[in-house]
Protein backbone atom coordinates (compact mmCIF):
# COMPACT_ATOMS: atom_id res chain seq x y z
CA UNK A 1 0.00 0.00 0.00
CA UNK A 2 1.41 3.37 -0.99
CA UNK A 3 1.34 6.32 1.37
CA UNK A 4 1.61 9.97 0.55
CA UNK A 5 3.77 12.32 2.57
CA UNK A 6 4.33 16.01 2.18
CA UNK A 7 7.66 17.65 2.87
CA UNK A 8 9.09 21.10 2.39
CA UNK A 9 12.46 21.54 0.71
CA UNK A 10 14.32 24.62 -0.42
CA UNK A 11 13.89 25.99 -3.91
CA UNK A 12 17.49 25.01 -4.68
CA UNK A 13 16.91 21.43 -3.53
CA UNK A 14 13.73 21.21 -5.60
CA UNK A 15 15.52 22.51 -8.68
CA UNK A 16 18.21 19.86 -8.21
CA UNK A 17 15.52 17.22 -7.71
CA UNK A 18 13.87 18.26 -10.96
CA UNK A 19 17.20 18.11 -12.82
CA UNK A 20 18.00 14.65 -11.47
CA UNK A 21 14.50 13.39 -12.25
CA UNK A 22 14.60 14.82 -15.78
CA UNK A 23 17.86 12.96 -16.45
CA UNK A 24 16.05 9.75 -15.55
CA UNK A 25 12.91 10.77 -17.42
CA UNK A 26 10.63 10.43 -14.39
CA UNK A 27 8.51 12.99 -12.54
CA UNK A 28 10.28 14.73 -9.66
CA UNK A 29 7.83 13.26 -7.14
CA UNK A 30 8.45 9.72 -8.39
CA UNK A 31 12.21 10.22 -8.29
CA UNK A 32 12.02 11.57 -4.73
CA UNK A 33 10.12 8.42 -3.74
CA UNK A 34 12.74 6.20 -5.40
CA UNK A 35 15.56 7.99 -3.59
CA UNK A 36 13.77 7.69 -0.25
CA UNK A 37 13.05 3.99 -0.83
CA UNK A 38 16.69 3.32 -1.75
CA UNK A 39 17.90 5.14 1.35
CA UNK A 40 15.58 3.16 3.62
CA UNK A 41 16.68 -0.12 2.02
CA UNK A 42 20.31 0.86 2.65
CA UNK A 43 19.49 1.57 6.31
CA UNK A 44 17.75 -1.82 6.72
CA UNK A 45 20.65 -3.59 5.03
CA UNK A 46 23.19 -1.87 7.27
CA UNK A 47 21.18 -2.66 10.41
CA UNK A 48 20.80 -6.27 9.30
CA UNK A 49 24.52 -6.57 8.65
CA UNK A 50 25.34 -5.14 12.09
CA UNK A 51 22.91 -7.55 13.70
CA UNK A 52 24.39 -10.50 11.80
CA UNK A 53 27.90 -9.51 12.81
CA UNK A 54 26.84 -9.11 16.43
CA UNK A 55 25.23 -12.53 16.47
CA UNK A 56 27.88 -14.46 14.55
CA UNK A 57 31.22 -12.65 14.87
CA UNK A 58 32.52 -14.86 17.66
CA UNK A 59 31.66 -18.04 15.77
CA UNK A 60 33.33 -16.77 12.60
CA UNK A 61 36.41 -15.74 14.56
CA UNK A 62 36.64 -19.15 16.20
CA UNK A 63 36.11 -21.00 12.93
CA UNK A 64 38.22 -18.94 10.54
CA UNK A 65 40.94 -17.31 12.65
CA UNK A 66 44.49 -18.50 12.27
CA UNK A 67 45.78 -20.23 15.36
CA UNK A 68 48.02 -17.99 17.43
CA UNK A 69 51.70 -18.65 17.02
CA UNK A 70 53.50 -19.97 20.08
CA UNK A 71 54.84 -17.09 22.12
CA UNK A 72 52.54 -14.55 20.46
CA UNK A 73 50.82 -12.27 22.92
CA UNK A 74 47.12 -11.58 22.70
CA UNK A 75 46.78 -7.81 22.32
Amino acid sequence: MAREIRIEISDEAYAELQRAAAQRRVPAEAYAGQVLDADLVRVRLTEGARSFIGLHAQGFAERFSSPAEPGASAA
